[in-house]
């Protein structure tokens, strides 16, 4: 067996230089890295942990919005009661990865990263217009979360490049956001459809502004520009929510498989795209 070697920087140079290095994988919680490692999927050199940079665990607020590090643990995203009082939909998302154990470990940007296009955080952060803070050879720039995932497990990162954190913008008043799944069983499987709304409202209650965001309907999870505008001007009618799941219908092209078909996929999508929408809504109505 060939040797593999652990790292554990402290600096964002150091560990751009290490992945900069041919078959080198970062980790961040390890829940999709080690499997991959076991089962033999990936046969890596060097795994480079980034949890011993700063600022690569924790949440802070900044400039009214919020920033998690890469390797922050969903069980610490699900327990800070100002990011889930702004950003329910997705906390509710990243509560959906995986077990109690693998909540302990499992990331925002390792769940990103390993760019399954099922994965439940993903729709929640784009409908959310999260942006990914990426360190590498060539600097710091900033890009979108729909922006990483290329193909199933494939990125648009760099070598040398990881995502240092994700950064939440600040929320507006009479805001809010939803994330719901469909999964075959009643717990810990991959969603075979999920959908992400967020919605911010004017004080009589009309949309102003939405993003619709899906997973598991196409090799990427979507921002899907037209079925937020479905919505925007409306108070939820059925003509406004009959466009919205027009419009995410149109946006998908999944695959068939033992979850489910592609026409199954392709229907639940709107019917998810509806249901988070009603949630999204309600609760942006109760923050004026």
């Amino acid at each position: 067996m060939a040797q593999l070697d652990y790292l554990a920087p402290l600096k964002v140079e150091d560990a751009v230089k290490a992945l900069a290095a041919t078959g080198s994988y970062a980790l961040a919680g390890g829940t999709d890295l080690l499997v991959q490692l076991r089962s033999g999927r990936i046969r890596p050199d060097t795994i480079v942990d980034l949890k011993r940079i700063a600022g690569t665990i924790g949440i802070r607020e900044e400039a009214g919005g919020f920033v998690i590090g890469a390797a922050t643990p969903g069980a610490m995203i699900g327990e800070h009661e100002a990011l889930s009082r702004a950003w329910p939909g997705l906390v509710e998302a990243v509560s959906l990865i995986g077990s109690t154990q693998v909540q302990g470990r499992a990331s925002l940007a390792g769940n990103l990263c390993n760019a399954s296009p099922a994965a439940d955080s993903v729709p929640a952060m784009i409908a959310a217009r999260a942006v990914c803070v990426v360190v590498g050879p060539a600097g710091r720039r900033e890009v979108p979360v729909e922006a990483i995932g290329t193909a199933p497990g494939r990125t648009s990162l760099a070598p040398g490049e990881f995502v240092l954190e994700i950064r939440l913008p600040p929320r507006p008043a009479r805001s809010s956001d939803a994330y719901l799944r469909l999964i075959p069983r009643t717990e810990m499987d991959i969603a075979v459809v999920g959908a992400g709304v967020n919605l911010t409202l004017d004080a009589a209650g009309v949309v102003i502004e939405a993003q619709v965001a899906l997973g598991a309907v196409a090799p990427t999870a979507l921002l899907v520009p037209d079925a937020g505008a479905a919505l925007v001007g409306s108070k939820l009618d059925e003509a406004s929510l009959a466009a919205l799941d027009t419009a995410a219908r149109a946006a998908c092209h999944p695959i068939s498989d033992k979850r489910g078909t592609a026409e199954y996929r392709t229907k639940i999508a709107g019917v998810l795209a509806r249901r988070a929408a009603f949630i999204a809504y309600e609760r942006a109505g109760a923050r004026a």
